[in-house]
């Protein structure tokens, strides 16, 4: 795991007691499949044009389908100086989980 990975249980927990911003950046089809309560969707197509919406002052965590997306924007922004993380395995990882989710019924939509 690198050290700015962060299980989806953990990011949960310190989205609960820490003030943590989750950040999606899925597609948008994704997002309306199915996403965190809570979480702010920037999909990474308009994030350079959307970045004043990403605090510089509370860790952010960065999730996307698998990992791999928001890992990119995780690595990117904590080289700019954000305190940034990335949820392993995703919101794929985060619905096996069984974390809060929403709308109801929602699924994990294929990229």
């Amino acid at each position: 795991m690198d050290p700015m990975d962060i299980t989806p249980a953990e990011a949960a927990r310190r989205m609960a007691t820490e003030d943590m911003v989750l950040v999606d950046v899925r597609e948008p089809y994704e997002w309306e499949a199915g996403h965190v309560p809570g979480s702010t969707h920037v999909d990474m197509e308009t994030l350079g044009q959307r970045l004043d919406e990403i605090p510089q002052d509370r860790p952010v965590a960065f999730l996307c389908l698998g990992g791999t997306r928001s890992g990119l924007v995780a690595t990117t922004l904590k080289s700019r100086g954000y305190d940034a993380y990335n949820v392993e395995g995703g919101f794929r990882s985060w619905f096996e989980a069984g974390l809060p989710t929403e709308p109801d019924g929602a699924t994990v939509a294929p990229h």
